[in-house]
């Protein structure tokens, strides 16, 4: 299959709706976030002192307390008022003068906690009420924060483990660390339940938790799970408008994790929600659409039969949308959507329908989820999410097309499975959950076929895999000779940025005077808009000083050309699009050296468990900063650049060529 060839001139030149006049045109497009208010000479000179202070503060704790390493763990909830306070000062990020005595109130918090520290104490783990907190995340090393509501009823040492929900919050494009903490130690939230803790996700800012926001749903939970005893049966996941949005993402995509999901308003996919509140038709090129149905929650509207789901909408809100089309996509799974609508409200929660959803969900909260379901129903496109409950999808025939399981297990040591699109799965039951008889063999029927499969083990845990050989199912996992996409290996480029990475610049200069040109100004604007946008500084070094150790724990994003990077020069020809002086080789497809550059995600050569991604960052970009249905994956695997066109709010140059990868990370 040759690679596809698109044409971008007139998407590029198209006047589209958007939030306002103002962002119609990918040349006029408006900074997001905003810049700040201005910062008065004598309260920048106190702030300034003040963070300086603290953060010697910081490292004289940090000192004291080496080798203690449970005290050492809850220093971020000390260093989310130092990043606060320092992150609006270096970037203008004030954005209303109340928020002066709210970084004088967090830079308080911050010693408060570092004295406590310093005497071996965390009063903070048995507050109740409105408490903040911080984790140092695995992506990058920064410092995230996280809300929580604790109930007065809590009790460290009560012996029972606790409800969880998690709020999902709205757009907000002026919502700084300092912003979000404030409002967190200011009152606890939309819902706040009886006898639970609320989690408030900050997610990296304004994102609905994609990509590295995802990535901070999960490190937020385990952060929560080390300091406070949950009950993995009765979390309840909730949004409104862009948590509305993100709350029907983790609803589908992982549905068997939660007692209950209610999502309001939002949206649930791409292409609709942006004609009807936009006014935007779009044209993608074909792996851009294909890649909507990464984060699309209609397109795997199945996954809702695993878990009881509630929508609400206000009866006048346009974002309405988002559960009519999650309405029909149920509907064509045969499965009927509970939708609540508050009478004549518009974007927001009416009081009497939000009671009623309240008593709804904290009904169904109490009963808990089933943690080993009869029957498991289950699609998806990616390997990114491959598991649904007790069953785990280890190969795909082919990614972004919908892959499907109906699987179901039965009293007499019997486990059935009807599949689409899948080449490996596996059947994992953990310990005290099998159903089945001690002593006997399990039998497993797959698309017809009967297989005889291990016996449960004596703790009663049950695992099982198996794989296509040809038109027939095999007992154990595959035998894979050479590379092959899996989970956490399955691209696409943006994926690289929601694990461990390191930006590796070149310490050479390119060939081309004009490519050389492109990586620094691309290179620098990817690290610039890390920092906005996923709110982390992207972890750097030069070529050379790459470690062993870097190679072996992180995804390297490497800059620059074979003659510009060193790393790129060691593996260049192991990829399987060719660099050289000549030209960039794409199977038969040639393109000239002097105007065009490869971006591609790849496992790396010289570690094959990591990616490695070359001249790429994230991969939406500005404008679509604007609204955030539009903030999905830009390119597949590979794209062919042709910098003779500029880098725009759009696209990093004119895409001439783009694909992904087959199922063996190989040329299509």
């Amino acid at each position: 299959m040759r690679p596809i060839l698109v044409v971008l001139a007139g998407l590029l030149s198209a006047r589209l709706l958007a939030d306002g006049p103002g962002d119609n045109a990918y040349d006029k497009v408006r900074p997001i976030p905003p810049p700040g208010v201005a910062l008065p000479t004598e309260i920048r000179q106190e702030l300034t002192e003040e963070t300086s202070r603290l953060e010697s503060e910081i490292d004289a704790v940090r000192t004291q307390l080496a080798g203690k390493t449970n005290l050492l763990a809850r220093l971020p909830d000390a260093l989310i008022f130092h990043k606060s306070v320092d992150w609006a000062l270096r970037y203008n990020e004030f954005f209303s003068t109340n928020e002066f005595k709210a970084a004088r109130t967090q830079l308080e918090e911050g010693f408060k906690r570092l004295g406590s520290l310093r005497d071996g104490k965390t009063p903070w783990d048995a507050a109740t009420g409105q408490v903040v907190r911080g984790y140092r995340s695995r992506i990058d090393g920064s410092i995230q924060p996280y809300g929580l509501v604790i109930p007065g009823s809590y009790s460290p040492q009560s012996g029972k483990r606790w409800r969880l929900d998690f709020w999902f919050h709205g757009r907000g494009e002026t919502l700084s660390e300092l912003s979000f903490l404030r409002d967190r130690m200011g009152g606890p939230g939309e819902f706040h339940p009886a006898d639970t803790l609320v989690l408030h996700l900050y997610g990296r800012y304004c994102n609905g938790s994609r990509l590295a926001g995802e990535t901070d749903f999960w490190e937020a939970l385990a952060d929560v799970k080390k300091n406070y005893p949950i009950d993995e049966d009765r979390l309840v996941v909730r949004g409104f408008s862009l948590g509305g949005a993100a709350c029907w993402h983790f609803t589908t995509h992982y549905a068997a994790q939660w007692a209950a999901a209610a999502p309001g308003a939002g949206f649930s996919e791409t292409e609709e929600f942006l004609r009807v509140f936009q006014g935007e038709t779009l044209n993608p090129p074909l792996w851009e659409r294909k890649l909507w149905r990464l984060y699309d929650s209609t397109s795997v509207a199945l996954n809702t039969t695993m878990v009881p789901l509630i929508a609400y909408s206000g009866e006048n809100d346009k974002q309405m949308q988002a559960a009519k089309a999650m309405e029909k996509a149920m509907a064509d799974e045969g499965l009927t959507l509970t939708h609540l609508i508050g009478p004549k409200t518009g974007h927001s929660y009416e009081p009497v329908t939000k009671a009623e959803l309240s008593r709804r969900i904290d009904a169904i909260a109490t009963h808990g989820r089933d943690p080993l379901p009869r029957e498991v129903r289950f699609v998806t496109h990616s390997l990114h999410y491959n598991t649904m409950a007790w069953v785990q999808l280890d190969g795909l025939q082919e990614h972004w097309e919908p892959a499907r399981v109906e699987a179901a297990w039965q009293d007499e040591n019997r486990v059935s499975a009807k599949t689409r699109n899948i080449t490996a799965l596996s059947f994992h039951m953990p310990p005290g959950l099998a159903p089945f008889a001690a002593g006997r063999d399990v039998q497993v029927v797959l698309d017809g076929q009967t297989i005889l499969a291990p016996r449960p083990a004596s703790e009663r845990s049950w695992h099982a895999s198996f794989h296509r050989e040809g038109p027939s199912w095999r007992p154990g996992p595959a035998t894979v000779n050479g590379l092959h996409k899996r989970h956490g290996l399955q691209g696409p480029i943006d994926d690289a940025f929601m694990d461990s990475f390191l930006v590796v610049l070149p310490s050479g200069t390119s060939l081309n005077e004009k490519v050389d040109a492109w990586v620094k100004s691309e290179s620098t604007r990817a690290i610039a808009q890390w920092r906005s946008q996923f709110r982390g500084d992207a972890p750097q070094k030069v070529d050379k000083d790459v470690t062993d150790e870097d190679i072996r724990t992180r995804n390297l994003a490497l800059w620059g050309d074979p003659n510009s990077n060193l790393l790129l020069a060691k593996i260049a020809d192991k990829l399987p699009i060719r660099w050289t002086k000549d030209g960039i080789d794409v199977g038969k497809e040639h393109y000239g050296a002097a105007d065009h550059v490869p971006v591609l995600v790849f496992p790396n050569p010289l570690n094959p468990e990591h990616y490695i991604v070359i001249n790429s960052g994230a991969t939406y970009r500005e404008y679509d900063y604007l609204n955030n249905a539009r903030q999905t994956p830009k390119l597949p695997d590979w794209a062919v650049l042709d910098i003779n066109q500029p880098p725009n709010a759009r696209y990093p140059g004119k895409i001439v060529a783009a694909d992904f990868f087959n199922e063996d990370w190989a040329l299509r």
